[in-house]
């Protein structure tokens, strides 16, 4: 019989954990046996389950799309099925990151990776993909309940099955460190670079002194907004804490797996003691924020002629792109993209890295990303398909 959280935590206080350094070891090998059986596995359904059973073309594309990379794992996605062909994509009102994300300009890129996800999965089967981007206009500061886009798919004889297909199942965005001495070689630059095709600008460096100033500014602006009380807030609530909550609500910034469980059980992991600046859950945060930082031998950024909400679509598009591109070339990705975000607080690092990058108006730095070679990690969580489809 496996005892249950309260009774766990219980025997926590009583000795059965310790806690050195951050590190945690067990004295119990029931906690352990326990804490083996924390994997949200079911979470991560929809990755493994993706196209099976639909008979309907949209929704086995569908499938696919809701596995494209959005920030904050918020998977702003509404879908309504209209006719025998037609798809109306919406924003989730409830999926808004108002903190970082002021004018949902990386919520708008999220729901472009998404259409061309859709896309790439659709033209396996043959099927062209018309998108028409904010027909009822395109809504300013913030996104609202007019639709982002009516896609049609249309059987096409002479679409040919996008090569990029096969990596949607194995993308992941990375977080953790990445090796500081595998250097990403100039072919997977070159395919990089050459990745995107909806009008965006791909720009990557290896180059090791140019490397080390763009780590300087990334690192800044994630402690920026790590020590800003309510961006930090923002991402405190929409953390995963542990199994049962990851399982509950598959979105947002997942915090599983033993080392994270242990942390909960013991009492040192909650969200008022990780807004604590004082606090034991705060320091290792700020830590462990900022240490994989530090690491890999390359950026990334994609680049908009222009800001407005079908050049954000374009990039999420091209971004998608990119990624899938990284996936199939093995390389580790993972968003840095704090330095471009519009709040006050933000205002310096958002200029050093467009004057880094030789970057001036009406041109916009849309998507900023460390790369390199890291371990594998596991898939984020998902809503199932289901999920997300409304009635018309």
């Amino acid at each position: 019989m496996v005892a249950s959280d309260v009774e766990l935590k219980n025997k926590s206080r009583r000795g059965m954990l310790k806690v050195i350094g951050g590190g945690v070891i067990f004295a119990a090998v029931g906690a352990g046996g326990y804490l083996a059986t924390r994997d949200p596995s079911a979470a991560r359904q929809p990755w493994l389950n993706v196209g099976q059973d639909e008979v309907d073309p949209r929704r086995k594309a569908l499938s696919y799309a809701i596995l494209a990379p959005n920030p904050h794992n918020r998977q702003p996605w509404v879908i309504e099925l209209k006719g025998d062909d037609e798809i109306i994509l919406y924003c989730d009102a409830d999926r808004h990151i108002p903190h970082t994300d002021p004018f949902d300009r990386q919520i708008t890129i999220g729901l472009g990776a998404f259409i061309e996800t859709l896309a790439i999965a659709a033209s396996k089967d043959g099927f062209r993909v018309d998108v028409d981007a904010f027909p009822e206009g395109e809504p300013m500061p913030m996104l609202d309940d007019r639709p982002v886009a009516n896609i049609r798919l249309i059987k096409d004889a002479s679409i040919k099955a996008d090569l990029l297909f096969t990596p949607i199942v194995h993308r992941r965005s990375n977080r953790a460190a990445y090796s500081n001495e595998k250097q990403l070689p100039n072919a997977a630059i070159a395919a990089l670079s050459n990745s995107a095709n909806h009008g965006t600008l791909v720009g990557i460096t290896n180059e090791t002194q140019k490397v080390a100033r763009l780590r300087e500014i990334c690192v800044e602006a994630m402690r920026i907004e790590y020590v800003t009380p309510r961006t930090l807030g923002e991402s405190i609530d929409l953390m995963r804490i542990g199994k049962s909550e990851i399982i509950a609500n598959p979105d947002g910034i997942s915090l599983g797996g033993p080392f994270f469980e242990t942390l909960a059980l013991i009492g040192q992991l909650n969200r008022d003691e990780m807004r604590d600046p004082s606090s034991f859950a705060w320091k290792t945060g700020l830590d462990n924020t900022l240490s994989p930082l530090k690491t890999g031998t390359a950026y990334g950024w994609l680049v908009s002629e222009g800001n407005s909400r079908v050049d954000q679509i374009l990039v999420g598009r091209d971004y998608a792109r990119f990624h899938l591109k990284a996936a199939e070339l093995g390389v580790s990705i993972h968003p840095n993209s704090q330095a471009l975000q519009e709040y006050e607080e933000m205002t310096e690092q958002f200029s050093a890295i467009h004057a880094e990058l030789g970057i001036s108006k009406p041109q916009r730095v849309q998507m900023f990303v460390r790369m390199g070679y890291g371990s594998d990690v596991k898939q984020s969580p998902r809503w199932p398909l289901a999920s997300r489809i409304r009635k018309a």
